[in-house]
């Protein structure tokens, strides 16, 4: 089974079709400025539209924005990475033409994340909590029509922990396989002992805490965007983060108090991996204590890594048993790639059972992922006659 581990979902105006009775009033509006295709004298080149989600009386959370296939493909040609998924699969609206776009990309199961959570959502926590249950069923309904290959992680609002753990289990029950928390959540770090709770639940539901490269931190990231350099800023938000609570995973105290909790590293690419662990076992070797040989695999630590990364010499530190791969499907950044697993299968350097592992065996106990046989007998039949074609 090829797993792609890190795909996504644009949201839509669709997503919030399933607010709960009451909440409604807290339905994002999609803002388009003018400019937009849909109104005269777009300004934009190449069939760009800038999109914005209205939310609670403030611009928030996270939206790429809308491409048209020539800009797709041009995109795609000047990168050399592929960006050109379907407008109608990023955004759902036609499963179909999503299940049938993996079966050409060789792809079993998508782990799908959000788009939206990338920021910040929301200041009330009434909405937080409104727009978080939305989303989540939202996403069940999508598994439901998936044919047991579109699971997800869900979005939980870490604000009450009640309803963050509420929104655990009915995802558990729907197709997630794992629980997105940003690396900073507003003022607290993605390890802190307020999260606890939620880790013992992770736990007891066998959900890792996935965490995706994100930030909610406002501070934080206003500090690093007024830089003025976008490609500064970007890493400096998004990714460098995500290391730094990868780094305490690994010194915290949570892999004593929760031994079976998973983290899963997400778009962060993995060429940082040797720094932290030396880091790592420099401190502990340092008060006179044994460092594991293996930490990731000691800690149930799983990273994602990209086709660009030197996997080989990340399996000397790393191990081969907790690295992943993932195509960014339905975005348009660095990470991005959908025939990523394709590019991997050829030239990584690996053995075949090293590339079955990062394919098949890691996102499998990485997510907990158990998938019907007749949909993945189905799917294989399909890119089978896929394939002969092309021959």
């Amino acid at each position: 089974m090829i797993i792609d581990s890190d795909a996504h979902v644009m949201e839509t105006e669709h997503t919030w079709d399933f607010l709960a009775p009451g909440d409604e009033k807290y339905r994002p509006v999609l803002l388009a400025p003018t400019g937009d295709e849909r109104f005269p004298s777009t300004g934009l080149p190449g069939g760009v539209r800038r999109e914005f989600w209205f939310i609670d009386g403030k611009i928030r959370g996270f939206r790429f924005a809308s491409l048209s296939k020539k800009e797709r493909e041009q995109r795609s040609r000047v990168s050399g990475r592929n960006f050109n998924a379907p407008e109608e699969a990023r955004e759902m609206r036609d499963f179909r033409v999503r299940l049938n776009h993996m079966d050409r990309l060789d792809i079993d199961v998508q782990v799908l994340y959000n788009t939206l959570w990338i920021d910040p959502v929301a200041e009330r926590a009434e909405v937080e909590i409104a727009l978080c249950k939305s989303w989540n069923r939202w996403m069940a309904e999508v598994w439901k029509q998936g044919e047991g290959r579109l699971v997800w992680s869900c979005v939980a609002p870490f604000v009450s922990i009640p309803d963050a753990i509420e929104q655990m289990r009915f995802a558990k029950q729907h197709g997630a396989v794992g629980v997105t928390m940003r690396p900073f959540e507003g003022t607290r770090q993605a390890y802190d002992s307020y999260f606890y709770p939620i880790f013992e639940e992770a736990e007891r539901l066998d959900m890792p805490i996935t965490v995706h490269i994100a930030n909610a931190n406002v501070p934080y990231s206003d500090f690093m965007r007024n830089s003025g350099d976008q490609v500064l800023s970007t890493f400096g938000v998004f990714f460098v983060p995500a290391t730094i609570i990868c780094h305490a995973a690994i010194l915290s105290p949570v892999h004593e108090l929760f031994p079976r909790l998973r983290w899963a590293f997400v778009e962060t690419a993995a060429q940082w991996l040797p720094w932290i662990i030396a880091d790592a076992k420099r401190r502990v070797e340092g008060q006179g204590k044994v460092f594991p040989e293996n930490v990731l695999k000691e800690r149930n630590i799983f990273v994602t890594c990209q086709t660009n990364d030197d996997v080989p010499y990340l399996i000397n530190w790393a191990g081969e048993d907790n690295l992943l791969i993932g195509t960014d499907y339905g975005h348009f950044d660095p990470s991005s790639d959908i025939d990523a697993i394709t590019v991997f299968k050829k030239s990584s350097g690996l053995t075949e059972e090293q590339v079955r592992k990062i394919l098949d065996d890691n996102p499998r106990r990485a997510y907990g992922i158990k998938v019907a046989e007749p949909a993945l007998a189905e799917a294989s039949g399909r890119k089978g006659a896929l394939r002969h074609r092309a021959r």
